[in-house]
């Protein structure tokens, strides 16, 4: 197969990022939220939840009745720094649909 012109490489790489994290539109009433760059967005709101079960977890500590819970605050907290480079590496990947005429048999 030929190789590419560089430029020609270059848009269809910007197309095929544009495609893969297009907006997602949620509609309420006569308003709508656009989410752009949606695993970025995603890696955000699981930041602020770590920071959450963080504090909450911390503040639990200072109360000996709700030691157990605090802990179980800190184990959720901790998986979810786990959940941080999956969000990251799923960004990247991305399984397209091959069209039927590019099949080989």
């Amino acid at each position: 197969m030929a190789s590419l012109h560089p430029c020609l490489s270059e848009i269809l790489s910007h197309m095929v990022e544009d495609a893969t994290d297009s907006p997602l539109t949620l509609k309420f009433g006569h308003k709508e939220l656009i989410i752009r760059r949606r695993y970025e967005v995603i890696s955000i709101i699981n930041d602020f939840l770590i920071a959450i079960w963080f504090l909450v977890g911390s503040i639990l500590f200072l109360f000996p009745e709700y030691e157990k819970a605090a802990v179980w605050l800190f184990i959720v907290g901790s998986f979810q720094f786990l959940i941080r480079p999956t969000i990251r590496l799923v960004s990247h990947l991305h399984i397209q649909q091959i069209p039927a005429s590019n099949w080989e048999s």
